[in-house]
């Protein structure tokens, strides 16, 4: 949970010592532990800080698979770049995001984890390189232009999601993908996909309680990993996902108090069980579970001072209130949380799709092998642009919490697993999760189908309230930049698509507005 920043003067200058000082307090929410700063000639690092003779290193990481070694998480990424330089990411699990300065090259090494849970972000500007895993922590160099990235904003407008991952909406600000490295050397940056979600192996067990067997023991590892704690919150409704997650976490943990559930719920905006499911499965593990009733949100509420202050318009919600009332609910029982994303990518292969594929490649000529490397449903799914915001949305970088919310599903070793064993039945409708569970859970929960909302909350608040608000609201100039006003019209029959257009309007004048202007001198 750690604050990163640094500043490298591609000409020699020296570091400005403020200017570092100014971007790593401005991440003080981040680590409220202490913070420190180093500098040597013309490179800088701020916070979380290893030297050696020829090394340093700042990070934000939780290295896993640490059983055996007594190491930190950041003396283990040093001896793994030690020993293996820059492929060393390959060698790497957990969730990161470090930059080692290696003295003896000149080189700046840079790296995000696989999935991109942790965030990261840099400025390449003149003779000067900047970064950090705070977006609005750059933003206080003054070397770093407030022009937005127009291309990232029409993506925003359009579809919700920036579609180039290698960008931000400011267009001097770059993100770095998950599983990407990046090497600055002499001035010049290139960056590299370390990995990719695909299936590298077949695992094939000839008595199918192996399968189970192998599949709980990871995905134990994968909640043990994440714990590291004496007590942990869990983002928990009523499906299988987040409660399999409290049932190992409430093993795991020595008392059962430890371990405290969190669920959102409707009573009357909307048909809802996840009360009766989320109650069941928290009686029988005997956990307490604390129920937020959303009813009584409205659309872009603010509960809090900063609940709609977003680094990103992406990150913006219409239910953002809701979204941070239970994270501080969560952040009021320890700095650990955990959800349940994301079973549903990984563990809901279609059986008639998977038939069909088969087929086809039959009668293509299509090896067997290559048939059973045909896992295209899970493979799209984590390639989806969507995680992107949902794991920086998490993160402190944006809801300003001493909070570190983490994701078991989302394990490169489960993940991978999943991958190589077959799509039927094992990941069809989650049977491998519900084989594993059906002794850990209520019967009720472990066989509950796939129970989606049945209708959009932010939806159903729009039309209640009528859609005239989202046609008339306070203009900020720079909005008619990217949307022509005069053709907004309020109909009584709104599509789900047109609605969530003008939401998207609102929300993108809201962050222009609010969010967009930040004082290059503040420090938080």
């Amino acid at each position: 949970m750690s604050g990163i920043a640094g500043i490298v003067n591609l000409d020699g200058a020296p570091i400005d010592r403020d200017l570092l000082s100014r971007m790593t307090k401005f991440m003080s929410f981040r680590g409220p532990d202490g913070e420190e700063i180093w500098t040597e000639s013309n490179v800088g690092f701020g916070n979380t800080l290893l030297r050696t003779d020829n090394l340093c290193i700042t990070a934000d990481a939780r290295i896993d698979g640490r059983e055996n070694t007594d190491l930190t998480d950041v003396e283990r990424i040093l001896s793994a770049y030690e020993k293996w330089g820059e492929a060393c990411v390959e060698h790497l699990i957990g969730d990161f995001a470090f930059v080692i300065w290696d003295k003896r090259s000149r080189r700046l090494f840079c790296a995000r984890d696989h999935f991109g849970v942790k965030p990261f972000f840099y400025a390449h500007t003149g003779n000067s390189f900047v970064f950090s895993n705070t977006l609005n922590a750059l933003r206080l160099d003054p070397r770093v232009s407030v022009e937005l990235n127009e291309t990232a904003v029409y993506d925003y407008l359009d579809s919700g999601l920036n579609q180039d991952l290698s960008t931000t909406i400011f267009r001097d600000i770059q993100r770095l993908p998950g599983g990407h490295a990046l090497s600055l050397t002499n001035g010049s940056i290139t960056t590299r996909c370390y990995w990719k979600p695909a299936v590298k192996n077949k695992i094939r067990y000839r008595n199918p309680r192996e399968y189970v067997e192998r599949f709980d023991e990871l995905l134990s590892i994968a909640v043990k990993d994440r714990l590291r704690t004496d007590r942990v919150s869990i983002s928990m409704s009523g499906g299988l996902d987040s409660t399999s997650l409290a049932a190992i976490a409430r093993d795991l943990l020595p008392q059962p108090a430890a371990v405290h559930a969190f669920s959102t719920v409707y009573d009357k905006l909307i048909p809802d069980e996840e009360w009766h499911y989320s109650t069941l499965a928290a009686s029988h593990l005997r956990i307490p579970i604390h129920h937020l009733n959303a009813d009584n949100y409205s659309l872009f509420d603010e509960r809090a001072s900063g609940d709609l202050d977003v680094p990103e318009p992406f990150l913006l919600g219409p239910l953002a209130a809701q979204f941070n009332d239970l994270l501080r609910l969560m952040a009021s029982h320890g700095r650990v949380a955990l959800t349940g994303y994301d079973g549903d990518a990984l563990m809901n292969e279609s059986r008639r799709a998977y038939v069909k594929s088969v087929v086809r490649s039959f009668w293509m000529g299509i090896s067997a092998k290559q048939i059973s490397a045909n896992r295209s449903a899970t493979i799209n799914s984590l390639n989806s642009k969507v995680w992107t915001p949902l794991f920086e949305g998490y993160d402190p970088g944006s809801t300003r919490l001493p909070l570190e919310v983490r994701h078991p599903f989302i394990d490169v070793r489960l993940v991978d697993y999943l991958l190589s064993i077959p799509a039927v039945p094992w990941c069809a409708q989650k049977y491998i999760l519900r084989r594993a569970m059906r002794d850990r859970l209520p019967a009720a929960v472990v066989q509950r189908p796939k129970t989606p909302l049945t209708s959009d909350p932010a939806l159903q608040l729009a039309r209640r309230a009528g859609v005239r608000w989202l046609d008339h609201f306070e203009v900020t100039p720079q909005l008619t930049r990217f949307v022509n006003l005069s053709s907004r019209r309020s109909s009584v029959a709104e599509t789900p698509n047109a609605l969530w257009a003008k939401l998207r309007v609102f929300a993108l004048n809201h962050w222009l507005a609010h969010s967009l202007p930040l004082d290059r001198r503040m420090v938080a």
